[in-house]
């Protein structure tokens, strides 16, 4: 491998440039959020505005310096998740995903299930719409914690960046070499800043562990062999957490057949599915003599088929159908049916090939399912743009490597038939 060819593969995606322009976006973004939004949303974007802002004028009076790029990231890290996460555990009201955690982790302590009863669904916040392993980021305050380490917030915050870490690193070309801990260091510090993961993590979202999950999955699920069927492991943690992670056990599935074959494929939604109910089964024990709680519960309201409605209403196309009554509800639901048989059998006709196809159906799966639910919040499309944001900063690398192992290859093959490998094959090879 030559010198240039070697630089190519450690060259990251994230240039100064584009992290130039990331960050005024991020700018913009939490100023718009602060004008327009309240309460958590708005603490959050005010400190992120800041954050971002700063970090974006040090982009633009040092990109003719050395200062390294990891010191404006980390400017974004502590202002947009870092301080708005310490000010709003401490000094602000929780917010209703934090208390429904620390209710469903109260009730397993006492009752052996993190969900109510029917008859004691008195009103939305009784209700708990995540998958029973949900309940484990809020044992520490039910357990009797204080303080900071009662939040949720900030075990979510500690799991998923040590998660997306090791999902960078995982996908990383050489994990032990000094240039790809580099980039895994920069991915990983960029991506937890970003608001698509430091915005939910610092209100109490949940969604952040599952995508930093999902990451994982991809990442493992990339190379075939063993390291595909621990995806299958990882891939039951994240259900075990939220039904949000569920599409991405058939797309997986269905690279897995076309790659590796329809055994693998088998054995990966196995031990997923094992994994999966076993924790949920761990979780929440009493849950299996009260199958109408876990419906209602998980499944009714996310739907909006309960009697009281969730406060998740974002003008989207699912809901602003479902607003019209009855009968606009049911097509909602009926819709967003068939959009899940219609990737069923994308899946049968073309299916992914690769991790890289996989995590773009995902994002799009569920991009459809956000916008077609009857119940459904802008957030939710945290989930298609963290996949879009992984494969661009993980594409450039896996892209480069391939093409000097091309090269390589080219190179040995005409030196056996005994002709001296022309100068420029390697880099023919690159360029195509």
């Amino acid at each position: 491998m030559t010198i240039e060819e070697a630089m190519s593969v450690h060259e990251h995606w994230l240039s100064r440039n584009r992290a130039l322009v990331a960050t005024g976006a991020f700018a913009a973004y939490a100023t718009a959020l602060a004008v327009y939004s309240g309460g958590a949303d708005q603490t959050w974007a005010i400190w992120g505005a800041v954050a971002y802002g700063v970090a974006t004028v040090m982009l633009l009076v040092t990109r003719h310096t050395r200062l390294p790029l990891m010191v404006p990231l980390l400017v974004s890290l502590v202002g947009a998740l870092g301080a708005p996460l310490m000010w709003l555990a401490t000094r602000v009201s929780p917010t209703s995903e934090v208390s429904v955690i620390w209710q469903s982790a109260s009730l397993l302590l006492q009752h052996g299930t993190p969900y109510l009863a029917p008859g004691h669904l008195d009103n939305w916040l009784s209700y708990n719409p995540y998958m029973p392993a949900m309940a484990v980021f809020g044992l520490p305050k039910a357990l009797g914690a204080t303080g900071l380490i009662a939040d949720p917030r900030v075990w979510m915050t500690l799991v998923s960046i040590g998660l997306i870490a090791a999902a960078f690193w995982l996908a990383a070309p050489h994990p032990n070499c000094r240039p790809c801990t580099r980039n895994v260091a920069l991915s990983t510090v960029f991506a937890a800043s970003s608001p698509v993961i430091a915005f939910p993590l610092s209100v109490g979202i949940t969604d952040p562990p599952v995508i930093a999950l999902l990451l994982v999955t991809l990442a493992l699920a990339a190379r075939p062999g063993r390291r595909a069927m621990w995806a299958g492991t990882v891939l039951g943690i994240a259900s075990s957490l939220k039904a949000t992670a569920w599409p991405a056990v058939p797309i997986i599935a269905a690279m897995l057949a076309t790659r590796d074959g329809m055994k693998a494929a088998w054995r990966f939604v196995g031990i997923t599915v094992i994994v999966a109910g076993g924790l949920s089964v761990l979780m929440a024990p009493a849950a299996l003599a009260d199958p109408p709680a876990f419906l209602q519960n998980t499944v009714l309201f996310p739907l909006g088929l309960t009697r009281h409605q969730t406060p998740a209403a974002s003008p989207l196309p699912g809901h602003l159908l479902a607003i019209t009554g009855p009968a606009g509800h049911w097509a909602a639901v009926c819709l967003l049916l068939a959009a899940g048989f219609g990737f069923a059998v994308s899946l049968v006709i073309r299916p992914p090939a690769d991790a890289r196809a996989a995590a773009l159906r995902i994002a799009l799966g569920l991009a459809v399912m956000f916008t077609l639910a009857p119940a459904t919040r802008w957030g939710y499309f945290v989930y298609p743009i963290g996949l879009i944001g992984w494969l661009a900063l993980t594409g450039q690398g896996s892209s480069k490597q391939r093409a000097p192992k091309q090269a390589e290859a080219k190179s040995s093959a005409v030196r056996t038939q005994g002709t001296p490998a022309p100068v420029g094959a390697s880099v023919g090879a690159r360029d195509s």
